[in-house]
């Protein structure tokens, strides 16, 4: 009698939608003790990582909503479909970045000579500062370490190292959440052997991590003496080690850059101007309203943003209702908009993920838009297994401005492009780089897939982008047969553009920008390598699972 009633208890729980270890295609026994199907049925929802805010995804018109007094038609009003993300709360900020500089120094010491590049390809470029009809030099040495600009937001850095940045941080925080989940034991990274230091041999991978976890940490991870409590079972009479894959849902996705659309979307914060399913209006500033001065009652006349207000006026006369900011501001200094994100106006403008091209093609796609894919596969070694970056096969590259970064960290996977194992018969793809695909060159289409154009300067092919735009050769650096330092730039006065592919956009205004850059809609662009005193970034994640963090409900029911 009592095992008819709990079997009804159960089959009840089932109907009701409850969460049940029988599976529902097999009827068999998941997570059983006997061995089996293991998987996590009690994951509730996504873990916010640390500084993000939830942004719930929906339709909105990316572009130029209101008035584009340059003309630049580059921004034309697209509707769009962004997908739920999260996004930081604040732009990246000194004291953030000083924490990553300070993991570099430490894992890789500067008394190594070969070290000292990947450091100080890291370091964010002080020199954007000089003015050579201003006196700004105590910048240079100040700004980036002096704890008076500690959450102030970080600047001089290029794309390709905010991109390095968000890599480095997803590591850091997945590696914090193994040792706060008992998978391994706390502060594994520390070799007692190498006086308590970080070893480069040992540095933690999130994706070689997932892929060859015996292999993390320098091979530690093979080793059950070092695992936490959860990160060992015992199987029959032996014990086995627990690895954290996928399927645990455990480990956060990527910090990476956010979107364009996403970034945008973001800024815009629609969510306050929504009324049942439609948007009130136009909007043309991340807070409501027509002008940058507040029109509440207690902060009527203050200013909304951090930016320039006419020539010679960074921030208005000293005292009451001037932007409180000379240069940049420290972050939260103003209003968050309706997401909660602070400063998507005015500080400084913020580097997005996306390639820049005149248009945003959405007769192709209006879901979760982005320019810039390049589709990468895990390079197979000898053994057949996913070939992991060890020291000695440290590869940096040298940029056109003559920075050298460090292409990738030890204990990462190897990366190669994908080919035509992966693209055969697809419709959906059909190369690894698409950074160009339909805008409208050459090269986006099948007929010319092979098309390569010449310049008459030179006899070297330039890339088809190049042709297209009539952009410049991307400038090299190369050494002479003596080993002299080269630099090749292309000195042709033909050149009418400098889109190629490997400029980014980048979106907002900034404390040097007038308030019509304030307008999320406007996009700019400069090469990936490029820093100035006016670009920072911010990260972003992506969402996994539901669209919404919260259960809806209906705001007006009908009477019964």
């Amino acid at each position: 009698m009592k095992s008819t009633l709990f079997a009804v208890i159960a089959l009840l729980f089932v109907a009701c939608g409850g969460k049940s270890n029988v599976s529902r295609g097999t009827g068999w026994g998941i997570n059983s003790k006997q061995g089996g199907f293991q998987y996590n049925t009690e994951f509730e929802d996504q873990e916010k990582g640390p500084g993000l805010v939830f942004i719930e995804g929906g339709t909105y018109t990316k572009g130029q909503v209101q008035d584009d007094v340059l003309h630049d038609w580059n921004n034309t009003p697209t509707k769009q479909h962004v997908m739920s993300f999260y996004i930081d709360e604040t732009e990246v900020t000194n004291l953030m970045y000083n924490e990553y500089l300070d993991w570099l120094r430490t894992v890789f010491p500067l008394s190594e000579p070969r070290n000292r590049q990947t450091y100080e390809g890291a370091l964010p470029d002080t020199l954007v500062w000089r003015n050579t009809l201003g006196y700004m030099e105590e910048l240079t040495t100040n700004y980036l370490r002096h704890p008076a600009y500690a959450e102030y937001p970080v600047v001089g850095i290029n794309w390709l190292q905010a991109v390095e940045y968000a890599e480095w941080r997803t590591n850091r925080v997945n590696e914090y959440i193994l040792e706060r989940e008992s998978y391994v034991q706390k502060n594994i990274r520390y070799s007692e052997s190498d006086g308590g230091v970080v070893n480069p041999n040992s540095t933690f991978n999130t994706d070689a991590y997932l892929k060859r976890p015996q292999t993390s940490y320098g091979g530690l991870m093979a080793s059950d003496s070092l695992m936490g409590k959860n990160g060992v079972m015992k199987k029959d009479t032996a014990t086995v080690n627990v690895y954290v894959g996928v399927d645990k849902g455990i480990l956060l996705p990527s910090y990476r850059l956010p979107t364009e659309a996403e970034w945008e979307y973001a800024a815009l914060a629609l969510a306050g101007d929504r009324e049942y399913n439609t948007y009130r209006g136009k909007k043309k500033y991340p807070w409501s309203g027509e002008y940058t001065r507040s029109s509440e009652r207690r902060s009527e006349g203050d200013q909304l943003a951090n930016f320039k207000f006419g020539k010679g006026d960074y921030g208005g006369i000293a005292g009451w209702s001037d932007d409180g900011g000379d240069i940049t501001v420290q972050v939260k200094s103003y209003p968050a908009n309706d997401f909660g994100v602070y400063d998507m106006a005015g500080n400084v403008a913020e580097w997005v993920a996306d390639v820049y091209r005149p248009i945003v093609d959405d007769e192709a796609n209006d879901f979760n838009y982005f320019r810039g894919n390049i589709y990468l596969k895990n390079a197979i070694g000898e053994d057949g297994k996913a070939t992991i970056v060890s020291p000695d096969e440290l590869v940096y590259d040298t940029l056109p401005n003559g920075k050298v970064m460090l292409k990738r960290l030890p204990g990462e996977l190897a990366m190669v492009p994908i080919d035509e194992e992966e693209t055969f018969l697809r419709q959906n793809f059909s190369e690894s780089d698409n950074r160009n695909v339909r805008d409208g060159d050459k090269e986006s289409t099948k007929r010319f897939a092979s098309y390569n154009n010449t310049d008459s300067d030179n006899t070297n092919k330039r890339p088809e982008t190049a042709g297209m735009y009539d952009a410049p050769i991307h400038p090299k650096i190369s050494l002479d047969e003596n080993g002299n330092i080269v630099r090749n730039i292309d000195k042709s006065n033909r050149r009418t553009s400098l889109i190629t592919d490997e400029v980014r956009v980048y979106k907002g205004g900034s404390w040097k920008d007038r308030a019509y850059w304030l307008d999320p809609a406007q996009r700019r662009y400069l090469p990936q390598y490029i820093a100035t005193d006016y670009i920072g970034f911010r990260c972003a994640m992506s969402r996994l699972g539901q669209k919404s963090t919260i259960k809806k409900t209906a705001r007006h029911k009908r009477g019964r």
